[in-house]
């Protein structure tokens, strides 16, 4: 399930944040989160499943599309379709009519952008 960001869920975002390569150095890290948090066009969504957080997904709103920011999942977690599952909750929720990339994210989500489509296509 897909849960907002919010300020008491700082330091498990930071930690969830930190899997992504270009986000190892504290310094980056903080300036990632408090562009969440003070940019209204930013936003963070943490997947909860059952009472843990296993990924993140962070998104530039523009023009009612979301451009995937930062997308990662605990490395224990991975290869079980978590991160295809919060691309799909984050169109499901009507909020953003379409999902791009950005430099940094567009070789995995354009592994996923087929996976999405099919499932789209099936229902």
């Amino acid at each position: 399930m897909l849960i907002r960001y919010k300020k008491s869920l700082e330091k498990i975002a930071m930690g969830l944040l930190s899997f992504m390569p270009q986000e190892k150095d504290v310094k980056r890290l903080m300036e990632t989160i408090n562009a969440y948090e003070q940019e209204d066009n930013w936003h963070l969504f943490l997947w909860k499943k059952d009472e843990e957080y296993i990924g993140i997904v962070g998104v530039l709103e523009e023009d009612s599309s979301a451009t995937i920011q930062h997308i990662t999942v605990v490395p224990s977690y991975r290869g079980e379709g978590v991160a295809i599952a919060m691309l799909k909750e984050l169109l499901k929720s009507g909020q953003f009519k379409a999902l791009k990339a950005n430099e940094e994210t567009e070789p995995f989500i354009k592994k996923c952008l087929p996976i999405l489509e099919e499932a789209d296509d099936s229902n």
